[in-house]
């Protein structure tokens, strides 16, 4: 009776062994999941709007790896809204339109963004993308 008594606490000690080392495992991954999602990047909104040779925001800042998302409203004349460094455009845009860029600011540094239609950027339409380390 000893001997079974002895084989079955030993069966329940390697069970409950196993069950504690899978359970603790699976805390541990859980960490550092939300390790990752708690240091994630963030995204960053603004709402731009355009009339005659001018944007409504000269400077915008984002920190890199933020995911930017910028709205173009335009409200007079035709105009487009272009970020070279980070092949965004958009369309050209009648009075009354929008359209909405999404990009990851992966690189550091200050980047122009513009108007292209005729000599616009010539004449002021332009501002400055700041993204920090």
């Amino acid at each position: 009776m000893n001997k079974y008594l002895l084989g079955f606490g030993a069966v329940a000690l390697v069970l409950g062994g196993t069950w504690f080392a899978v359970k603790n495992n699976g805390e541990a991954e859980v960490a550092q999941i939300n390790d990752v999602v708690d240091n994630s990047s963030s995204v960053k909104e603004f709402t731009i709007t355009t009339s005659n040779f001018k944007f409504s925001e000269s400077m915008m800042t984002v920190k890199k790896g933020d995911t930017v998302k910028i709205t173009v409203k335009n409200m007079d004349g035709f105009h487009d809204f272009v970020i070279d460094e980070f092949g965004v455009a958009t369309k050209k845009l009648q009075a009354g339109q929008e359209e909405t860029l999404t990009f990851i600011a992966d690189k550091a540094g200050s980047f122009e963004f513009y108007c292209s239609v005729g000599s616009h950027r010539k004449m002021g339409m332009k501002g400055t993308l700041t993204v920090l380390e």
